[in-house]
Parts: C-alpha cells; sequence; structure tokens
C-alpha cells in the first residue's frame, strides 16, 4: 500500500510538473507569435515607402495574415482536439518562423533603396542643380538616359512579404485554440482564468518586446552597412526614411523555431488538476486512452462536427459574443495597425518614436489589467452573470473616455503650395498651380519631387528649389539653403531639409494622448479575462476547443482581413501629396490632411465599438431573464438542468445550450 502511495504522488508530482510546463511553453508560443505580429504591424509604415505602394495594398498585405489563419483555423480547432495538441503547436511554431523568414527574403533580393530627391538627382551633391537656377533642372533631366525608365519595372517584390504572412497565419493558427482548450481540459477550473491571465500576459510581453526591436530597426537605415549613412539627405522624420524592417523579421524567425522545442516532448494529455492521486486514474489512463482510439476507429473522426457546428449556433450567447468581437475587432485591428502612422502624421514623431511610445504606454497597462482581471475572477468567485456585468460596463467606461481624444489634436503641417500659400495662408484644397508664385517662376523646379525643406519663416516647401533657395551650405542632413527668394523673412532668408516641427504645444497635446490611451488600455484589459471566461463557458466542454476555433474563424474572415484595407482606402483618400519614382509613377503618400486622417481613425472605431454595445446588452438580458442560480466562474460550477415553471420553461434551451455541466465535473460533485 505504501508503494503505491508513493507511486501516486511521484505521478501527481510529474504531472503537476508538465502542465507548468507547458504553462511555460504554451506562454513563450505566446510571446513568439505576438511577437512576430508586433512587429509586422509596426513595419507597415516601412513595408509602403521600400515598395512604393499605397496604404490599401499594405492593408491588404497585412490582412493577408488572417487569411492564411482561416484557411485551417476551423479544422484545426476540430481535429486538434483529436490529435495530439502540443505537437501540433510546436509544428505551427516552426511554420511561423518560416514566414518570417521569407518576409526578410525582399531586402537580399532587391536593388538598394532610392528615395526621391531634387538633391540626388544628378548623383552629386555638390552640383547645384537642385536650386534655383534657370534651366538648371532642365539640362540636368536632358541628360538622363531614357532607357533607364523602361527597364524600371516596379517592383512586386512585396508579393515575398504578402506569402509570408500567410504563412505566418497558417503556422499560428493551432496555438490559441489548442493551448487554451489543453489548459481548460487539464487545469483546476477555479485556476484556469488565473493561467489564461498568465498566457494572455505573456501575449503583452510579446508585443512589447516586438515594438521595442520595430522602434530600433525603424531607426536604422535599410541599407546600413552598405551606403554610407552620412551621404543621406533625409532623418528618420523624413516619410522617405526605409528602416532596416528586414533585420526583425530574421530575429522573429529565429525566436519562433526555438519555442516550438519544448512542445514535442510534451504528453497529449494529462490527468486533470487535483486528480493526480486517484488511483483509479493512474489505472485507468492506457485502458481510456485504446478506448478512445476504438472509438474514433469506429464513429470516424468527424461523426461529431456537424452536430457540435450546430450546437454553436443554436447558442444565442455565443453567438451574440462572435458578433461583438467582430465589431470590436474591427475597430481596434485599425487603430493598432496604423497608431504608428497617425503618431507621425498627427504629431510630427517618427517611426521609431511612434513605436517606442506606443509599446511603453499601452502595453505594460494591458499586461497589469489582465493579471488584475484574473486574479479578481479567482478572488471573488465572480458569477457568469456579474462576468459578463463587468465586461460590458467596463467596456463603456473606456468608450466614453475615447471620445476624449478627438480633443487632442495638432494642426497640419503648412506645406507651401499644398495647404498653405506662399503668403502663408491655410488653404482647403491642394491646387498644383499654387506651387509656383513669381519668386520662383523662372527655376524651373521639379513640381511632382518631394524633397521638403523648413524655412526660419516657420514655412515647409515641397523643395529648396521651390523655395527659390540659390546657395547651400554644408552636405547631407546638415545641409543649409541660403538666399531663399520665396521665405520672406526681415533678415536672411534659409531653409533646412525636412518638414517644420509642430511646435511645443503639439508635443504637449501628445502626451495627453498617450496618457489617455495609457488609461483606456488598462480599462479594456481589466474587463478581457471577464468577457473571455463568459465565452468558454457559454459552451460545453466538449465543444470549447472548436468553439474558440469558430470564435477566432469569424474575428478572421470578417475583420481582420476587410477591415484593414478598407481602412487604409480611406486613408489614401486623404493624401495631399504622393511620391513620384524615377520615371513619373506615383509612390507611397507623403503627407496626409490631418483633419480628415483624425476624423477617420478615430470617427470610424468610434462608431463601430458603439454598435457593439447592442448585442453585448442583449446578452445581459438574456442572463438576467434566465435567472441563473449562482453561476461561479472561477470554480468551474456549472449550470445543472433543473424543472421549471413557467417562464422559466423559455429558459431551457438556453440552459441547455450554453451552460451544461461537465459528466466528468458532475461525477465527482455527485
Amino acid at each position: 500500500m505504501g508503494e503505491t502511495e508513493k507511486r501516486i504522488e511521484t505521478h501527481g508530482i510529474r504531472c503537476l510538473s508538465k502542465m507548468k510546463m507547458f504553462l511555460l511553453a504554451i506562454t513563450c508560443a505566446y510571446v513568439s507569435k505576438t511577437l512576430s505580429g508586433s512587429y509586422m504591424n509596426s513595419m507597415l509604415t516601412q513595408i509602403e515607402r521600400q515598395f512604393n505602394i499605397p496604404t490599401s495594398l499594405v492593408g491588404f498585405i497585412n490582412g493577408s495574415f488572417e487569411i492564411g489563419n482561416l484557411l485551417l483555423i476551423i479544422f484545426v480547432s476540430y481535429f486538434g482536439t483529436k490529435l495530439h495538441r502540443p505537437i501540433m503547436i510546436g509544428t505551427g511554431c516552426v511554420v511561423m518562423g518560416l514566414g518570417c523568414f521569407l518576409k526578410s527574403l525582399p531586402h537580399f533580393l532587391m536593388n538598394r533603396y532610392e528615395y526621391e530627391s531634387t538633391v540626388s538627382v544628378s548623383g552629386n551633391l555638390s552640383s547645384g542643380s537642385f536650386l534655383c537656377m534657370e534651366n538648371g533642372t532642365q539640362i540636368l533631366r536632358s541628360t538622363q538616359d531614357p532607357s533607364e525608365c523602361t527597364k524600371e519595372v516596379k517592383s512586386l517584390m512585396w508579393v515575398y512579404v504578402l506569402v509570408g504572412n500567410i504563412v505566418r497565419g497558417m503556422g499560428e493558427t493551432p496555438i490559441m485554440p489548442l493551448g487554451i482548450s489543453y489548459i481548460e481540459d487539464f487545469a483546476k477550473s477555479e485556476n484556469s482564468p488565473l493561467y489564461i491571465g498568465f498566457v494572455e500576459t505573456g501575449a503583452i510581453i510579446g508585443p512589447l518586446i516586438g515594438l521595442l526591436l520595430a522602434s530600433f530597426c525603424a531607426n536604422v537605415y535599410v541599407d546600413t552597412g552598405s551606403v554610407n549613412t552620412d551621404d543621406l539627405t533625409i532623418a528618420p522624420t523624413d516619410t522617405r526614411w526605409v528602416g532596416a524592417w528586414w533585420f526583425g523579421f530574421l530575429i522573429c524567425a529565429g525566436v519562433n523555431v526555438l519555442t516550438a522545442i519544448p512542445f514535442f516532448f510534451l504528453p497529449k494529455t494529462l490527468p486533470k488538476e487535483g486528480q493526480e492521486d486517484n488511483a483509479d486514474i493512474i489505472k485507468n489512463e492506457n485502458e481510456e486512452k485504446k478506448r478512445e482510439e476504438v472509438k474514433k476507429e469506429k464513429n470516424g473522426i468527424t461523426k461529431d462536427f456537424l452536430p457540435f457546428m450546430k450546437s454553436l449556433s443554436c447558442n444565442p450567447i455565443y453567438m451574440l459574443f462572435i458578433l461583438i468581437s467582430v465589431i470590436q475587432f474591427n475597430a481596434f485591428v485599425n487603430m493598432i495597425s496604423f497608431m504608428p502612422k497617425y503618431l507621425e502624421q498627427q504629431y510630427g514623431k517618427s517611426s521609431s518614436d511612434a513605436i517606442f511610445l506606443m509599446g511603453v504606454y499601452n502595453l505594460p497597462p494591458i499586461c497589469v489589467g489582465y493579471i488584475v482581471g484574473g486574479l479578481i475572477m479567482k478572488k471573488f468567485k465572480i458569477t457568469v452573470k456579474q462576468a459578463a456585468h463587468i465586461g460590458c460596463w467596463l467596456s463603456l467606461l473606456d468608450y466614453l473616455l475615447y471620445f476624449l481624444s478627438f480633443l487632442m489634436t495638432c494642426e497640419n503641417s503648412s506645406v507651401v503650395g499644398i495647404n498653405t500659400s506662399y503668403e502663408g495662408i491655410q488653404q482647403d484644397l491642394y491646387v498644383e498651380n499654387n506651387i509656383f508664385a513669381n519668386c520662383n517662376a523662372d527655376c524651373n523646379c521639379p513640381t511632382k519631387i518631394w524633397d521638403p525643406v523648413c524655412g526660419n519663416n516657420g514655412l515647409s516647401y515641397l523643395s529648396a528649389c521651390l523655395a527659390g533657395c540659390e546657395t547651400s551650405l554644408g552636405a547631407g542632413i546638415n545641409m543649409v539653403f541660403q538666399n531663399c527668394s520665396c521665405i520672406q523673412t526681415s533678415g536672411n532668408s534659409s531653409a533646412v531639409l525636412g518638414l517644420c516641427d509642430k511646435g511645443p504645444d503639439c508635443y504637449m497635446m501628445l502626451q495627453y494622448f498617450l496618457i489617455l490611451s495609457a488609461t483606456s488600455s488598462f480599462i479594456y484589459s481589466l474587463a478581457a479575462i471577464p468577457g473571455y471566461m463568459v465565452l468558454l463557458r457559454c459552451i460545453k466542454s466538449e465543444e470549447k476547443s472548436l468553439g474558440v476555433g469558430l470564435h477566432t474563424f469569424c474575428t478572421r474572415v470578417f475583420a481582420g482581413i476587410p477591415a484593414p484595407i478598407y481602412f487604409g482606402v480611406l486613408m489614401d483618400s486623404t493624401c495631399l501629396h504622393w511620391g513620384t519614382l524615377k520615371c513619373g509613377e506615383s509612390g507611397a503618400c507623403r503627407i496626409y490632411d490631418s483633419a480628415t486622417f483624425r476624423y477617420i481613425y478615430l470617427g470610424l472605431p468610434a462608431a463601430l465599438r458603439g454598435s457593439s454595445f447592442i448585442p453585448g446588452l442583449i446578452i445581459l438580458i438574456l442572463l438576467r431573464k434566465c435567472h441563473l442560480p449562482g453561476k461561479n466562474v472561477s470554480s468551474g460550477t456549472e449550470l445543472i438542468e433543473t424543472k421549471v415553471k413557467g417562464k422559466e420553461n423559455e429558459c431551457k434551451d438556453i440552459y441547455q445550450k450554453s451552460m451544461i455541466l461537465n459528466d466528468d465535473e458532475l461525477k465527482t460533485k455527485l
């Protein structure tokens, strides 16, 4: 008898350590997958500039991740519970690494990045042809070899990024549904919210690392090591700057492959926590596995697929939760994906600074919110009804605070010839004829090339030539232009490379916006765990894996894919000046109408999030109408079917479909 107890104790310790090992491994997997995802989202602007493509196409590339994900999500979620879940998760991590490697390939297959510039048109910085010189630019253009344009083909190397993102999406598919279902199946019900909270914390650490990596890479020139950066005439704040986007993808590839290793050493199943010392479980483990295999061979692995799908489709709370997720995901995918671009255009920050600020101000509050939310669920034994109310009202509070961001604005950058006249008067529309004035009429300046300079009168100009500058001092980014006839000042008129700064008032508005963003992130993440537990507890235990997968599938199809595309199209509509390639083709957008851009970036998500509260209130009404008898989320106490009379009979279907007691748990309680 002593040997049996010793064997049981050893088995329990071994199973407990394997559960902890799985928690550590799945947390690392969340870190690696979110690291790759956050890095990709942060590099969208760099990819747009590298390949000179519009934001709508960048949105499609970003949404391609969801395409790869949805190709497998339903089948992985269902078949994954029948197969070896840890091995499937490990394989997915390897595939994610392959996708990240594919995305870095264009850098090694393309020529060096060439940005548009009047300064470097001749290839000789000292020629002075970029200044206001009569017929100077025309002579330069006539000496250019016409065959160069016929040979130049707009790069299609972005297809590698597209395919790599699809492959990464396919690899990411098994991690969330199979990881969460594995925890739900083998962890104590009261520990499940806390474990999921820790896993979701890993999903915050990953983006934090990814954003810091992206901030570093965005500040390093894309071709560093192969060009002399001292000769560059652009700074990281310039909209033509492209950072070393490819370097981070190589790091993400290596991290994903390393993360996969532990999963290949984890078992297919574990005894449920708290039952490790049950001799019957230890004795019957192998017999139960054999019975499962025989049952699969006899009935077929897909026997329950359609009944499960029908059961989930007829679950009103589950379907309403999916509707809420789709609407809110449409809002948040746009806000997160294009937040660096918003900070650049609205507050004049560089890509590197925008990415860094986004990570520092938003991710730590989200991390704390996830942990606190999980602890509250465990500490106070929150019921399903209480969890639904917590999630709804906290989300509403966050939504109301969100409207303060409309007040934290900065004015458009004043660029003469685009939104400002040469007299410094703001213009509503961009008119190409307004580019010229008497001060530069004889300079024969190029009109489409974006090479802005900031005059000492506080106005920006499309180029030094259009500013009427006749001489220059220095080289590279430190070049100073003098004798600028279009810059009206009392003293010597001069200009420097780049757009003018937006001033201290705009800096303060940025600080207010970031503080509000941090506060909103904490409140919303605090509501995330209660809301997610409502999703998990409103479906049968045997349907959880498929239910989580179907939930993910719907958010991918109806939000993850279309949202970046239509959002990108709307952003492109606010562009004031498009970049120009060597042969006159249009490239990436250089400057947007900040006011219209702000209304789209903030207004559309506000409308979407507001509409999501309608199905949320319906869920609260359904839960209240059914008079749930103390259903506890954290302890796993499920609704036991009882006899009901009168109007309570209307809730019977919801009881049966949404909140059925797990058979194993019922046997344990009895």
